[in-house]
């Protein structure tokens, strides 16, 4: 899964699987091979997170889904709070509300898709997951042209399923759809962060309300497993796969890629999830199976390129086509 760092007020809020935080498309922007080092950037990132993903699967006999949740959040928090220190003082109740609700949609996002990969495979998860950013772009851009994405991806999941999900546990499928809704809250309300905190202060204070969230939740169901140094070395090492460096990596590539193909790559999510699921906890895919994550990510890209597209036509009225 994807989980980014704080909107810009132009963050496109509706792009699947694009994580807020990204800077708009410009017409400097870099293009050819001056662009392969934020792309390879942006793919570190993402294979960091799922086999982030992958490592954390490892860890749940250990430390059980919720300690593993609390584990990830509590490291990421303390890191990115050491890092921003953010200001306490001077905002208004909204400003509180909003990055509150922020960090109730990240521990959402996190603790339904973790429950979810503790039942099906990742691969499965994350393009289960990616519906809820993908459904968020077509009704944010009510153009019919994203009805035959959507289609697109339906057909994605009814093939992944098999007509009935009857191969796949239910409940984990339905854990890996609520995260997809979880995402595309998390998005909206990333962007709204975004534009009430400066940099990544609001991440880094909705980072903490997520990981005091599942504290009583991880406790609960861990206990001092929690405090057994290799589940803390391993949940630190999920950490760091799955918040820090993705942080880090995609913050540098967003100086010199355009929104629009950070977007784009972050649609490669579910192929990347499935690599992972196969090299480290040998979850290997059926060629159905293969066929309905190509389908989703088809669908996510073309949602990505529509919205694009608008977005173009509105800066840029009466430019020649």
């Amino acid at each position: 899964m994807t989980t980014s760092s704080a909107a810009s007020p132009s963050t496109p809020a509706a792009v699947p699987g694009a994580a807020p935080g990204h800077a708009p498309e410009t017409a400097g922007a870099p293009r050819g091979r001056g662009a392969l080092g934020p792309v390879g950037l942006v793919l570190a990132g993402g294979i960091s997170v799922q086999f982030g993903g992958a490592l954390a699967v490892t860890l749940m006999p250990r430390a059980g889904a919720l300690g593993v949740v609390t584990l990830r959040l509590l490291v990421a928090a303390v890191v990115l709070l050491l890092v921003c220190r953010p200001r306490l003082r001077g905002h208004s109740r909204a400003d509180w509300t909003t990055v509150i609700v922020f960090g109730i949609a990240m521990a959402g996002m996190n603790g339904l898709f973790y429950q979810s990969v503790a039942r099906i495979p990742l691969g499965t998860a994350v393009t289960l997951e990616v519906l809820g950013p993908l459904a968020l772009s077509v009704l944010a851009s009510r153009r019919a042209i994203n009805f035959l994405w959507a289609g697109l991806a339906l057909a994605g999941v009814v093939l992944l399923g098999g007509g009935s999900f009857g191969s796949l546990d239910p409940l984990g499928v339905a854990f890996a759809l609520g995260a997809g809704v979880m995402w595309a809250a998390y998005i909206v309300f990333s962007a709204r962060t975004g534009r009430r905190f400066p940099q990544a202060d609001g991440l880094a204070l909705a980072m903490g309300v997520a990981a005091l969230l599942f504290l009583p939740l991880g406790i609960a169901e861990s206990g001092a497993k929690l405090l057994e140094p290799t589940t803390l070395a391993l949940g630190a090492a999920v950490a760091v796969l799955s918040s820090v460096l993705p942080y880090t990596l995609e913050l540098l590539a967003l100086r010199r890629l355009p929104a629009s193909t950070f977007a784009i790559l972050m649609s490669l999510e579910p192929a990347i999830a499935a690599a992972a699921g196969f090299l480290v906890l040998s979850q290997a895919l059926t060629l159905t199976e293969s066929a309905a994550i190509a389908l989703v990510i088809a669908a996510s890209m073309g949602a990505v390129r529509t919205q694009v597209g608008r977005g173009r036509a509105k800066t840029l009225p009466g430019q020649p086509t």
